[in-house]
């Protein structure tokens, strides 16, 4: 009788613990930042970041729960052409000498029945601003390799001005159009 008791009192305070989310590395192989911005108005510039890392917790059943955080490296930035790419990094847009971070911090999630609105704090060129990102989920399950991973892309647009980026490229230039994918690993 007493082993019954602890083991149904066991079971109930199993099941009333809360469930947590799985916590989970970003893979940086399959991972992309990329954005665009208008050229003069009459084209559109592409680019990327090739050097990003971090990590991200989620749980299907409780979305809401869901953070991330990304480490950016500015330096990184790669637009296909040299001498653009070193104009970037410099004082006219992203100072990576003397602003050598970029990242986001989440600070909520809303999820919906396509994914979902992640707030948070974008730092670039040594400016914090909130955000939004729109969120899809890709997909998740098991890898070939044994492990976990779980997929999501989101987009946003940032105003280069409200990170003090002011060098003039036109009215057409004002804003970029961000666009991630996130593949991330399950930690064991």
């Amino acid at each position: 009788m007493l082993k019954t008791f602890i083991t149904t009192t066991a079971l109930v305070l199993l099941s009333a613990a809360p469930i947590h989310a799985a916590d989970y590395d970003i893979d940086p192989g399959h991972s992309f930042i990329e954005f665009r911005i208008q050229h003069l108005g009459y084209s559109w510039m592409h680019g990327r970041f090739n050097s990003i890392k971090g990590a991200l917790s989620y749980d299907a059943d409780s979305p809401n729960d869901s953070h991330i955080e990304l480490d950016i490296d500015p330096a990184s930035v790669d637009t296909n052409h040299a001498e653009r790419d070193k104009h970037i990094r410099g004082e006219d847009f992203l100072d990576v000498d003397k602003f050598p971070n970029a990242g986001f911090k989440s600070t909520a999630f809303s999820a919906n029945d396509q994914g979902g609105t992640l707030q948070g704090q974008l730092t670039v060129h040594g400016v914090t601003k909130d955000i939004s990102i729109d969120v899809t989920k890709i997909g998740e399950g098991k890898d070939p390799w044994g492990g976990y991973r779980a997929g999501f892309e989101g987009s946003f647009e940032m105003t280069r001005s409200d990170f003090d980026m002011a060098y003039n490229l036109g009215p057409a230039s004002e804003t970029m159009q961000f666009q991630l994918t996130i593949e991330a690993i399950r930690k064991k």
